[in-house]
């Protein structure tokens, strides 16, 4: 498996494909992480961030193949109340789940396949977005210019790292899912948001990653 070029060079090389101006380099708004022992912490976790995400909200999810992406886009889509179940959508590249209460649906989406922003741009997903959470699998560097504003979430598996469950540190980095029991499966989950939308609810989101939401 070749590596996946840099967000920053697959942004110039779509804007550069479609003839758009490349997206300037700025760096996030805010910024949290914390560690995750378990898939049940993961799905605990996509819950607490579901709390705060609404209509129009798009979610970037990195990491490597085993990470827990998708444990997470559960946890994200058990909080919304939509309906599931939400598995990985690698082969039909992206599912809408419809939300039975009244809340912004689920658009689930996998970029693993996908090599320009062209061809994201032939799965519409920017057609609900407006009234519909976002969550893109592989997606960095090849959406963000779907929305005006962006949360990027990072799962690494450092192989050092104490298996202490969630504990959230200050300020600050991949797809089956996280198994519970040994050290070496504890995820670090990094959250950066970028633009407006997450500077004004920075503190709300180190909370969730704190665990106090």
């Amino acid at each position: 498996m070749t590596d996946r070029p840099s967000a920053g060079q697959a942004a110039a090389e779509a804007a550069a494909d479609d003839g758009r101006a490349a997206p300037a380099d700025d760096g996030p708004a805010v910024t949290a992480r914390l560690a995750v022992a378990s898939a049940a912490q993961m799905t605990l976790l996509g819950r607490r961030l579901a709390a705060l995400l609404r209509r129009g909200d798009l979610v970037v999810l990195a990491g490597a193949l085993g990470a827990g992406k998708t444990t997470l886009a559960a946890g994200i889509g058990a909080g919304l109340g939509v309906r599931g179940p939400v598995t990985s959508p690698t082969f039909v590249i992206a599912r809408v789940h419809p939300s039975p209460g009244g809340g912004p649906d689920l658009v689930h989406a996998d970029a693993y396949r996908l090599g320009s922003r062209v061809e994201v741009d032939d799965l519409d997903l920017d057609a609900d977005l407006d009234h519909s959470v976002t969550v893109v699998e592989w997606g960095e560097g090849l959406v963000e210019s779907l929305a005006n504003g962006h949360l990027l979430v990072t799962i690494d598996r450092p192989h050092s790292w104490p298996a202490r469950g969630l504990a959230a540190g200050p300020e600050g980095s991949g797809g089956s899912d996280c198994a519970d029991g040994s050290d070496d499966q504890v995820r670090l989950v990094t959250a950066a948001g970028f633009g407006a939308r997450w500077a004004a609810v920075a503190d709300l989101l180190r909370a969730a990653l704190a665990g106090q939401v």
